[in-house]
């Protein structure tokens, strides 16, 4: 059965429930793990390389959004990344940034995600002349501007952005800076993000330290492309508040002969600790985590009780959506309308937004949202 099937799908409770691609989109969602410049529309892509002297694979959007798909799924690492020097060619002024994060909001406000955390890295958009502030501020503007048209339309939605460091590049404090600069000006955390193995989150020590002692917030991308030591790293050195990816946690999971599931310490602690985990199913099958969705540690981490959330990564790189990466885990794990409800409150619960508008959000829009369509959907759905 495809993700996109609406028929009855029955789970290992023996219960059923519609939750198909469409009936998913009219749920809401909460998106913590999205690149901005891994999700751009293929036409604005299109028309803003034209205005830089960009060359692209094609000038066709259709064609340009299978290349970027099919070449994220080559297996070549080459190939991958190359997708990423297309989109941050078209990211280069203060009017291409503001579109691309305007966009950002609508296409998730359309996809039913009610709140959104856009994460990029400012250093990488200074090719004409911007300085950072400049970068940080022309995508506060277009995620302000998103927000209003989709309010608009019926579709609200909160965004806000995650400045990021190349972990690969000289550290410093200086993105880390702007974090804490801008923290009430839609800026609502810090990330590392890039090569992962061979560049441990503590290269970036100074960064976490400033911002502790600035009381900001931070994820680190730990246990995606390295394992158990970057996890440790980020959360017992650097105090990471959330792990991008950290999928590899279940490296510190055995399971015995007779199918029990042991946790190791590090393990135990993540859990303990309900340190959330910004899980990317479909993302990490292109980096080689799992060979199947219904391979993905995921399922074995939501039984386990992690605070596991549900993440795009790069939707245009993965032709994804929040609802599509939720629809693939339905039909893999036959999760129903208490499993998806419960991850979507995992990720409220973990966003980078102040404790009442969290509460307001979870008590106010997600829970009777799912509350009316099980009453809609009657006895079939829980």
């Amino acid at each position: 059965m495809s993700p996109s099937s609406t028929e009855s799908q029955i789970n290992e409770k023996g219960n059923t429930a519609l939750l198909g691609v469409e009936e998913i989109r009219t749920l809401p969602k909460v998106a913590l793990h999205d690149h901005l410049d891994g999700g751009l529309r293929p036409a604005t892509i299109i028309e803003h390389c034209a205005d830089n002297g960009a060359q692209l694979p094609t000038t066709d959007p259709e064609a340009l959004r299978r290349w970027f798909f099919e070449a994220a799924d080559s297996g070549s690492l080459v190939r991958y990344l190359e997708t990423f020097d297309h989109t941050i060619a078209a990211m280069q002024t203060a009017d291409q940034l503001a579109r691309v994060a305007r966009e950002f909001v609508l296409d998730q406000a359309a996809d039913g995600v009610i709140y959104a955390e856009a994460r990029y890295a400012p250093e990488q958009h200074l090719r004409q002349g911007l300085a950072l502030p400049d970068v940080v501020e022309a995508v506060g503007r277009g995620l302000v501007e998103g927000m209003a048209e989709a309010e608009a339309l019926g579709q609200g939605i909160v965004a806000q952005q995650i400045v990021t460091s190349m972990r690969h590049g000289e550290p410093t404090i200086e993105i880390a800076d702007l974090a804490v600069r801008y923290r009430h000006e839609s800026v609502c955390g810090f990330d590392i993000a890039g090569a992962e193995d061979g560049f441990p989150p503590s290269r970036f020590q100074a960064a976490f330290d400033h911002l502790k002692h600035n009381n900001a917030y931070f994820t680190i991308h730990a246990g995606e492309a390295f394992g158990l030591p970057s996890i440790w790293e980020a959360v017992q050195l650097c105090g990471a508040n959330r792990l991008g990816h950290g999928v590899r946690i279940v490296e510190d999971i055995t399971v015995d002969e007779n199918g029990r599931r042991h946790l190791g310490d590090l393990a135990a602690y993540v859990r303990n600790e309900r340190i959330p985990l910004e899980l990317c199913p479909s993302s990490n099958l292109q980096t080689g985590i799992a060979d199947t969705i219904a391979n993905h540690p995921i399922g074995m981490l939501k039984d386990l009780g992690f605070r596991i959330t549900v993440n795009c990564d790069n939707r245009l790189m993965s032709d994804t959506s929040m609802s599509r990466e939720f629809a693939k885990l339905v039909d893999a794990f036959g999760w129903d309308l208490d499993d998806v409800e419960w991850v979507t409150i995992n990720a409220m619960k973990s966003a980078f937004l102040p404790f009442d508008e969290r509460l307001a959000l979870i008590q106010g829009i997600i829970k009777p949202a799912y509350a009316q369509f099980r009453s809609n959907a009657g006895p079939t759905a829980r």
